[in-house]
């Protein structure tokens, strides 16, 4: 048994393993040498491969279980003891009656297996922002995700004997080797089996059964967003499911820092780490999916990411889309579910190139005609294959994106994907007005999906599938920010945005202009950010509409686009339809009908100042 200082961590283990029964337990160091001892044990085992070390160094490849390649979101549940407390939103169970039942599945469940306790801090180590928290795993695979993407081993351990305290998480593959049972190449539970457990008041993750990216690295969605976010609620601060950007203006050397929450599919990545098309400005990365947001002593509120690595969804990623991301996992990375080549590198639709003959298939598949192959009905590289690199190796990371005490967040971005409606980019009034803005993100779902039907699809500050408690009472506290007494009379509160990149013509929906959409988007998107950035010096002119403040003609600098982006194509983009607006109105109330006695009546204001605005 391991035997640290920090006696509340000593017993926690002992009693875990007294449960779930492991072959021998191992204290994780988080060393290099660690990492490529576990890895290549991994390699020997037949459970992954070793990438090319010229084209790939020190990289390594896996393919999981066809039933376990995403989280799984109706096998996720917030446990409060109150179901109201739970919301609308999300799965609820009794916490005692969940626990039973995974207690159960724990019993026995390491038989013949290693159990490794992963100290861990998300964020740097030992500031004043970041948190510290405990894995106990019996995954390898786990075990060198969590050294990318965290920062794992002593130092994590020294501040948590310091404490004598971290946050509790829990995870098996739900697969015992009893009796020398040789190991699956990805072991998990079936489906139905898998359990991935918030307990919010106890500040507590159990997951079971899933071996796979936020089901298992319990530092990313299940701590950082889930458990967080009720902890940011009690103690006044904000975990959200944002980007963080470094926007610098070169002439001047003025920085902003921008935070940015869209749902999945409208170009989160991309603009973390996106390369300016107009001369000038640069734009540094920060972190490309979490935010943990803070008030300093002076009442600005300042943004750490709190991973030390980026997941990155893998296809599509190429040297045209999103070079720093492609760059980012040249070395040092492990690969799951994308195509393994001849040549013992990786490859997946979409990355710039065409399919080596004989490529494997995330499936185990040899892919001897690629050309042939129906990359819809049958990709090479899973739609949610992904890379787990380090955020060191990005070109673009800013210089101090590690600053324990955070960048001070001068604006919030919202976005979805919306072909109408929405314009390219418009500007709130006052906090209350943005937090309604957040509050109502939705994406367009135009042809039915599983388990979806054609229209605006809500995922309100793109926390739907992450937030730890009632969603009602997150917007709550997103309008009280501001009158916290940490936010000094809230004067320096970030402006709010809500962006639009994905606007097309009504009239004309196969427009000349690249991919049929009335803005060219990817890295023409800093001629938005160099907008919002001379908005928040009070800087530019607006033109006031019922929704909000857009930009007004001539602002956003269009200057070296494609001809058929011209003004006649901005007034477009930036319209503001009344008509459209009374519809989306209509949206709204049904959206907002979901969280009744939970609504903030601030909000309930804001929509009624847009209908009496619209005319309604």
């Amino acid at each position: 048994m391991i035997k640290t200082n920090c006696a509340k961590l000593n017993t926690w283990v002992k009693m875990w393993a007294d449960i779930m029964q492991p072959e021998n337990v191992v204290l994780c160091d988080g060393s290099d040498a660690e990492f490529t001892r576990l890895m290549d044990e991994c390699v020997a085992e037949g459970l992954a491969k070793k990438l090319n070390e010229k084209k790939r160094p020190n990289s390594y490849y896996f393919q999981s279980d066809p039933s376990d390649v995403a989280r799984v979101e109706g096998r996720t549940f917030i446990c409060s003891r109150k179901q109201e407390d739970a919301g609308p939103t999300n799965n609820w169970m009794d916490p005692k009656e969940m626990k039973r039942i995974l207690i159960g599945k724990y019993t026995g469940c390491m038989k013949g297996r290693t159990m490794y306790v992963i100290p861990f801090s998300m964020g740097p180590l030992g500031g004043p922002i970041s948190q510290l928290g405990v894995e106990i795993t019996d995954s390898a695979y786990v075990v060198g995700s969590m050294k990318i993407m965290t920062r794992m081993g002593a130092g994590a351990l020294k501040l948590i004997e310091e404490k004598n305290d971290f946050i509790p998480c829990i995870h098996s593959v739900g697969k015992p080797l009893p009796d020398g049972l040789k190991d699956a190449k990805w072991a998990c539970a079936p489906i139905d089996d898998k359990y991935i457990v918030q307990f919010p008041e106890e500040h507590e993750i159990w997951t079971y059964g899933s071996g796979y990216g936020g089901n298992a690295l319990l530092g990313k969605k299940c701590f950082a967003l889930r458990i967080a976010s009720k902890m940011a609620q009690e103690e006044g601060w904000l975990a959200e499911h944002m980007l963080i950007l470094k926007l610098t203006k070169e002439a001047t050397k003025e920085t902003k820092c921008v935070c940015a929450a869209f749902p999945s599919a409208c170009g989160k990545t991309n603009l973390a780490m996106l390369i300016p098309t107009i001369p000038g400005w640069k734009v540094e990365t920060i972190g490309d999916d979490i935010a943990w947001m803070k008030f300093d002593e002076d009442g600005y509120l300042r943004a750490i990411n709190p991973e030390a690595g980026f997941f990155g969804v893998a296809p599509y990623t190429s040297a045209k889309t999103n070079k720093n991301a492609l760059d980012s996992c040249s070395k040092n990375t492990i690969f799951t579910n994308v195509g393994y080549t001849p040549d013992g590198d990786i490859w997946w639709e979409g990355i710039g190139y065409p399919c080596p003959k004989g490529t494997i298939d995330w499936k185990g598949n040899v892919v001897d005609d690629p050309e042939s192959r129906d990359e819809d009905k049958n990709p090479v590289a899973h739609k949610n294959s992904r890379f787990a690199a380090p955020a060191a190796n990005c070109p673009g990371i800013a210089s101090d994106w590690e600053s324990p005490k955070g960048v001070k967040v001068d604006a919030i971005l919202f976005g979805g994907r919306r072909p109408n409606t929405v314009p390219l980019v418009h500007e709130a009034e006052d906090w209350a007005h943005g937090v309604f803005m957040g509050s109502i993100v939705g994406s367009e779902v135009t042809a039915a999906a599983i388990g979806l039907k054609a229209g605006v699809r809500r995922d309100p500050f793109a926390m739907l599938p992450f937030c730890g408690y009632n969603m009602g009472d997150y917007f709550q506290h997103w309008i009280d920010m501001e009158k916290l007494p940490q936010a000094k009379g809230g004067k320096h509160m970030p402006k709010i945005f809500f962006v639009n990149w994905f606007r097309r013509d009504k009239e004309n929906p196969a427009l000349k202009s690249e991919h049929g959409f009335l803005w060219p988007g990817y890295g023409d998107n800093s001629r938005v950010l160099a907008y919002i950035f001379d908005r928040c010096n009070g800087e530019g002119k607006t033109v006031d509409t019922p929704i909000g403040k857009v930009p007004a003609p001539g602002q956003i600098n269009i200057e070296g686009l494609k001809s058929c982006y011209n003004e006649e194509t901005m007034k477009a983009v930036l319209t503001v339809n009344v008509d459209e607006w009374k519809e989306e109105v209509g949206r709204i109330e049904e959206h907002y009908a979901k969280f009744a006695g939970h609504l903030p009546k601030e909000l309930s204001d804001r929509l009624a100042i847009l209908k009496q605005r619209l005319g309604m």
